[in-house]
């Protein structure tokens, strides 16, 4: 029986023998799946956004898997198809605007301020395009965005109760949360394909090194520099995550909190009922 799906992620591979594959996530009124189909090409396929249908799907211990021939790639569905709206879409600009004034009403170092208006109102416009990664969380056209926008909108209500807020500096977190997968603009193509870069340096580094330019640059002195930066190097948390630093000052594990909470909610979100969710390390079971 041929069953309709609106594709939420695609990442390309290569098998052993060569023969190129994707794994793709798909979504109907039913729930999101994982397919991986079997001899599709790089530049052939769905993307994402697109609707497939597939005749045939194989399922072999929880795996499901579909061959090229066992898939019919459909057109992008406008607004009124009932599947349009499962397509993660990026936030507004005027939900980013506001999450940012409401944060910079916390802060009081008169030249960070303007540092945070004058890089989130850039930063906007480039988050909004990348994925946050290729299949783990936010794995999608915008999904940068929607993570780091979800990392500031916690901090919103974390913030003010936070247990000894006099040890937190909040725009350390503002900028550290804006600017901590600042690298993946480098690390990811638009469509979530991985660069060179993204190998030989890491978004890590990346982010890092291009924070800790912009920072010298804009006249941050270098204590406080380097305070920042480490809230960048240290936000994977630990070693074995490729956290090059492990968080040595409350501002850095806030941050890697946040990351976490974000990117994990994210998991069980897009992880269809009874898979398996590799980032979890578990089965998700929806209730």
């Amino acid at each position: 029986m041929n069953k309709e799906y609106i594709v939420l992620s695609r990442q390309d591979a290569v098998a052993r023998n060569n023969s190129p594959y994707v794994n793709l996530k798909v979504a109907n009124e039913e729930g999101n799946v994982n397919i991986c189909v079997f001899d599709v090409p790089k530049s052939g396929g769905p993307k994402v956004g697109q609707l497939v249908t597939f005749i045939t799907i194989r399922d072999y211990q929880g795996k499901k898997s579909a061959s090229n021939m066992d898939m019919i790639v459909g057109k992008f569905p406008t607004e009124q198809h009932p599947f349009y709206k499962l397509v993660p879409r990026p936030i507004k600009r005027e939900e980013w605007d506001r999450c940012v004034d409401n944060l910079l009403k916390f802060c009081k170092d008169e030249k960070l301020m303007p540092f945070i208006k004058k890089h989130a109102d850039e930063l906007y416009s480039q988050y909004v395009k990348y994925p946050a990664a290729t299949n783990v969380h936010h794995a999608f056209p915008g999904g940068l965005l929607n993570h780091t926008w979800q990392m500031l909108h916690m901090l919103e209500g974390i913030y003010p109760v936070y247990p000894y807020p006099e040890d937190i500096k909040v725009e350390r977190v503002i900028i550290g949360i804006l600017f901590h997968d600042w690298g993946k603009v480098c690390e990811y193509t638009v469509e979530g394909e991985k660069q060179e870069n993204g190998y030989l340096l890491g978004h890590i580094y990346m982010s890092a090194n291009y924070l800790n330019n912009l920072l010298r640059e804009e006249g941050i002195d270098k204590k406080e520099t380097n305070f920042i930066v480490h809230c960048i190097l240290a936000h994977h948390g630990q070693l074995e995550f490729g956290s090059p630093v492990l968080p040595c000052i409350p501002e850095a594990q806030l941050i890697n909190y946040l990351d976490n909470i974000s990117a994990k909610a994210d998991v069980f979100n897009t992880t269809g009922n009874m898979e398996k969710a590799f980032a979890l390390g578990t089965n998700v079971v929806k209730g």
